[in-house]
């Protein structure tokens, strides 16, 4: 019987999903997000955008089965419409962004929540950040390993107390204070997981041997108000050791949101994303254009200058030649971003990237390999 903390907790999701689970069967079809951009009177309405992704890495349609990809294409479509649905209804880009987030936490196919990897200990440690755009609050936890979804947690940081960051034990107590139930280790077990650490052991692998992707989720949203948010959840690396933190719940290297330039969630080495700083790097190269531009023609930031990148593609640019710089450095995996203009956009270095986008103007698709309808991969390299 679910205790009060649960029902606490409960709650909590369905206020955030609304009621998702009611309105679309496991593979939500296409046409279920409509092209709502304009009103009962023929007027433009507020537009909305949201992206996500699964984890970028090397993946091969070689070593994919039918079944594999349709069971990623599925779950990566639940988690877009969830999304999607809390856009499409006036909700804002915060509670989208956790609405999608939520489901692959939820699924044992991606390295987040339940499907989190195997430290060397064994144990299962998670990480997770989120970011407004309307104020760049941000809260963010890692090493919690009692916590079922990371991502409220890290949301819960943000608005019920002074901090940005919470580590470990202190995160969970954090935690119980706030409702959330005590997860047992056992729910978060996955054989495939536990399989993949002790191959790395027997093996002296390192963990990019064992795993070939990083399984990271994130989501990027732009709501009917003009708000962005970012978020992004992970179990981090394969036999991970000595506390070792990745990207994932760090604001500015796995996560940023500001409301001047982008919204960004990135997956994939982390200690080189973070020696980037990539999510604030694109969203900073973003603003500094667009004030240049302003600049150079005299005037104050207008629609004209917005239309300019948007006709030069300055965000895809910025996006891969940051992607670019970590690849130089020897890192790599893929980023998600979304901007004011409500363009959902990909960038990444590997072969791939389980990914989505939807927007209000009828866009709504995922994919998984480099090259596929709606890649976006722009100028990036080795595509």
């Amino acid at each position: 019987m679910m205790g009060a903390s649960g029902l606490v907790m409960q709650a909590m999701k369905t206020q955030i999903i609304a009621a998702l689970a009611a309105t679309f069967a496991f593979l939500a079809p296409v046409a279920a997000i409509a092209d709502n951009h304009a009103d009962e009177h023929g007027e433009d309405a507020p537009r909305w955008s949201i992206a996500i992704h699964g984890g970028a890495g090397t993946l091969s349609p070689d070593n994919m089965t039918p079944e594999r990809r349709a069971e990623y294409e599925a779950a990566l479509q639940v988690a877009l419409d969830a999304g999607a649905q809390v856009l499409k209804n006036g909700g804002t880009a915060m509670e989208a962004v956790q609405a999608a987030i939520l489901p692959m936490e939820d699924s044992e196919l991606f390295n987040a929540g339940r499907g989190a990897v195997f430290t060397w200990e064994g144990e299962n440690e998670l990480d997770a950040s989120i970011m407004d755009g309307r104020d760049r609050s941000a809260g963010a936890v890692t090493g919690v390993t009692t916590v079922r979804n990371p991502i409220l947690l890290a949301d819960k940081v943000r608005t019920e107390s002074p901090h940005v960051f919470l580590m470990g034990e202190g995160a969970e107590q954090f935690a119980v204070e706030q409702g959330f139930d005590v997860t047992p280790p056992e729910y978060f077990y996955t054989q495939r997981r536990m399989d993949s650490l002790e191959r790395m052991k027997a093996e002296a692998l390192s963990s990019l041997d064992v795993d070939h992707k990083f399984g990271t989720v994130g989501a990027v949203a732009l709501d009917s108000q003009g708000n962005l948010a970012a978020g992004t959840s992970t179990g981090g690396m394969t036999g991970k050791r000595w506390g070792r933190i990745g990207d994932a719940p760090v604001i500015g290297a796995g996560t940023y949101a500001d409301n001047r330039s982008c919204a960004v969630s990135a997956t994939g080495w982390g200690e080189y994303f973070i020696r980037v700083g990539v999510a604030q790097e694109i969203c900073t190269r973003l603003r500094m254009t667009l004030y240049r531009e302003a600049y150079a023609s005299g005037g104050d930031l207008n629609d004209q200058h917005r239309a300019w990148m948007r006709e030069q593609g300055v965000v895809q640019k910025a996006a891969d030649a940051v992607m670019a710089e970590v690849k130089e450095l020897g890192g790599d995996g893929g980023v998600i971003l979304v901007t004011p203009d409500g363009d959902a956009l990909f960038s990444f270095n590997t072969t791939g990237m389980y990914r989505g986008r939807a927007t209000s103007d009828g866009v709504n698709e995922v994919a998984i390999f480099g090259g596929e309808e709606g890649s976006g991969t722009g100028n990036t390299p080795d595509h």
